[in-house]
This record gives structure tokens, C-alpha cells and sequence, in this order.
């Protein structure tokens, strides 16, 4: 992510939680008071997601010969999820977030001069599409109540099948796509706020998503050979309600 934009979004998320924050504890009400003690509850999950690919350049001097770099950027996507909450103690939960992740990468490429002239303009720009079922598990580590609002933790593991994956697809060098494996597993950490409203729980969370599999399916093309390991990364803000 662009620094300019990662900054813009934590600004503006903490511009959120502040004012969020100052009314909860102005009203000096303790809504659902015994909302943590209960073992099980349930809500949903809505995110804006900013996705791009993590990759390693090539060492194929073929390759280099002909490409001087390759440069992966911040997408926007979206996310739903249904959440299961099981408390484990008074700070722990095992959160199980079942759901779907829309997500658009792409890669930029910086042929050399010799190489579009030769091949009359080659694309510069590949856009890889996903729809992603996910089935994240978290743990949740929750700080102090104060009033209507308390912090916390998350961290955990996810495993995500594309169904819009094009790996079957037939590959050539004249409309060569990007091929990727259908299935991924991730590691993922965030922070969030809770707010105690009156009927339901509200929580503002942010979370990074790194992808620990390689999800390059080799080719024969420029455009894939560009790269020796592909996977993805996500950052996403998140909206959650809980039910009392």
C-alpha cells in the first residue's frame, strides 16, 4: 500500500474510534453488561479490502533481458463473513469467520524499448480476479471494559479456495493470463475496537492477511516467468455487529 494511503486509512480510522469512543463514554451507560460472559454468539462481518500480489522478481536472465522490472499495487475489494464467537475466558475467544472475499490484483510490467518495439506493444497491465471462500480461524485476545468500549487482539490462520480461479484455463503467449492455484492458506493478525450499544456490539477492526502458499502455476510466458513465487496480501478494515 501506497504510504500516503495506508496513512490516510489509520487517520481516518482513528478519527472513527475517537468519536465513537467520546459517546459511548459520555452516555456513562454500560450496555450489555453480560455480553462477554456468554459462551457462544454470533454476528456478521463486513470489509473494504485493499489487495496486491507479493512476488519475487525474477533471476531468469531470458527474462531480464527483455523486462527491466515487474510492480504489484493496492486493489480494492470487498469482504463478508458470518462469525462465530466462543469464549474461552474472561480475554480469550476462538472466533470462526466462514465467508467470502471479492478481491482484484494486478501486475504492471516494464518492458524494455527492444522488446515493445518487437512485439508491437505488448500489454504492460495483467488484472487477476478472485472470489474467495474463506474459512479463517482467529483468536481473539480482549484488554479491559471501559465503559462501552474495549480494545483487543486478533491472530490466526485462514485457508481460502478461489472459485473464480482460471488455473484450468489454456495458456499461450499471444493472450497469456496469470494462472494461480485455487487453493491458499494465509496467516493474519489485527487490531480492533469493541462498542457496547444498546441491542447489539460493534466493532471497528483492522487486519493484515499474508498468503504462505505459492500460488504460481508455471508457464511458459513472459508474463509469468516474470516471477518466481507468487502470493497475496490484504489489508482490510472491517465492520462487525454481534448479537446479544
Amino acid at each position: 500500500m501506497k504510504r500516503e494511503s495506508a496513512a490516510t486509512y489509520f487517520i481516518a480510522f482513528v478519527l472513527l474510534v475517537l468519536m465513537v469512543k467520546t459517546g459511548s463514554v459520555e452516555a456513562q451507560v454500560n450496555y450489555l453488561a453480560g455480553f462477554d460472559k456468554k459462551k457462544i454468539h454470533f454476528g456478521i462481518q463486513l470489509g473494504y479490502t485493499q489487495s496486491k500480489f507479493d512476488y519475487a522478481y525474477t533471476e531468469d536472465d531470458e527474462v531480464r533481458t527483455s523486462l527491466l522490472g515487474t510492480g504489484s499495487y493496492y486493489t480494492p475489494g470487498f469482504h463478508l463473513a458470518i462469525i462465530s464467537d466462543f469464549r474461552l475466558g474472561n480475554y480469550f475467544n476462538l472466533r470462526l469467520l466462514p465467508g467470502l472475499t471479492l478481491i482484484n490484483r494486478t501486475i504492471n510490467y516494464n518492458w524494455t524499448t527492444d522488446y515493445l518495439i518487437e512485439h508491437h506493444n505488448p500489454d504492460q497491465k495483467r488484472n487477476v480476479e478472485s472470489v474467495y471462500g474463506e474459512i479463517p480461524v482467529d483468536i481473539k485476545f480482549r484488554a479491559f471494559r471501559y465503559h462501552n468500549f474495549r480494545p483487543y487482539l486478533t491472530a490466526g490462520l485462514s485457508y481460502g479456495f478461489d472459485f473464480a480461479s482460471m488455473r484450468n484455463n489454456k495458456n499461450n503467449n499471444d493472450q497469456s493470463i496469470i494462472r494461480l492455484n485455487t487453493s491458499d492458506f494465509r496467516y493474519t493478525f489485527g487490531i480492533g475496537f469493541d462498542f457496547y450499544m444498546r441491542y447489539v456490539k460493534f466493532a471497528i477492526e483492522m487486519k493484515m492477511t499474508f498468503g504462505l502458499s505459492d500460488l504460481k502455476i508455471p508457464d511458459d510466458d513472459l508474463f509469468t516467468r516474470s516471477m518466481d513465487f507468487i502470493n497475496t496480501r490484504t489489508f482490510m478494515l472491517g465492520f462487525t455487529f454481534e448479537g446479544n
